[in-house]
C-alpha cells in the first residue's frame, strides 16, 4: 500500500526543490495567486458560515469580513480567468495534461455557480433583484422548480457545502495533476516534455 502511494504520488514531484526557468514568467503567477485567493474565500466563507447569515448585516466585523470575502472572490475569479485564457493560448494540454486542463476549466464552471449562488444570499435588495431575474431565466429552460433561486435554504446549501466542496477537491486534483505532470512549457521551447518516473515500478 505505501508503495503503491509513493509511486502514485511521489514525493520529489509533489514538493520539487527545483523548477524550470521559465515558470519565472508572469504567466505562471496567475496560478498560485488564484490558489492564494481561493483561500482567503475559503476561510471568510467558514468564518461567515459559522455566525450566520444575518451576522454581518448587524456587527462591524462581519461587514469587515464579508468585504474580504466579497473582494477576495472578485481577485479569484479575475485571476482565475487570466490563468484560464493563458493556458488556453499556452495549449496546456499537451504533454499528457489534458486530464489537468479539463479539471482547471471545471473548477471555473463550479466556481461561476458558487459565485452565484454568493450573490443570492446576501439577504439585500440586490440578491432579490437578482433572483428575480435568475428565476424568469431558470423557468424558461425548465429547470426553475429543481434549483429554485427564491428558496433561500436551497441557495444556502448549495453555496456553503455543495458547491465549496466541489471547487476545493477540483482544485486539490488540479494542484496534484501540475505537480505529477510539471508545468506545460511555452510553445516553441526546447525543453522536453515530463516523462513518468519509471524508476520505482518493479522489474
Amino acid at each position: 500500500m505505501q508503495r503503491r502511494a509513493l509511486r502514485a504520488l511521489p514525493p520529489d514531484k509533489l514538493l520539487p526543490t527545483t523548477q524550470p526557468e521559465y515558470v519565472a514568467s508572469w504567466i505562471y503567477v496567475f496560478g498560485v495567486l488564484t490558489l492564494s485567493s481561493l483561500v482567503v474565500v475559503i476561510t471568510t466563507g467558514c468564518v461567515l458560515a459559522l455566525f450566520g447569515p444575518a451576522w454581518w448585516h448587524v456587527s462591524g466585523v462581519g461587514r469587515y469580513i464579508n468585504s474580504l470575502h466579497l473582494w477576495s472572490v472578485e481577485l479569484f475569479m479575475f485571476v482565475m480567468v487570466v490563468h484560464l485564457w493563458g493556458k488556453f493560448f499556452m495549449a496546456a494540454w499537451r504533454g499528457r495534461r489534458a486530464l489537468t486542463w479539463i479539471t482547471g476549466a471545471v473548477v471555473f464552471i463550479a466556481s461561476i455557480g458558487a459565485a452565484f449562488t454568493g450573490y443570492l444570499v446576501q439577504q439585500n435588495f440586490d440578491s432579490q433583484w437578482i433572483a428575480g431575474q435568475a428565476r424568469d431565466g431558470l423557468n424558461s429552460v425548465g429547470i426553475g422548480a429543481w434549483f429554485n433561486v427564491l428558496n433561500f435554504g436551497q441557495m444556502f446549501m448549495w453555496h456553503i457545502v455543495l458547491l465549496p466542496v466541489a471547487v476545493a477537491i477540483l482544485a486539490v486534483w488540479h494542484m496534484l495533476l501540475v505537480r505529477l505532470r510539471g508545468v506545460v512549457p511555452p510553445i516553441g521551447t526546447t525543453t522536453p516534455e515530463p516523462v513518468p518516473d519509471r524508476s520505482r515500478e518493479p522489474a
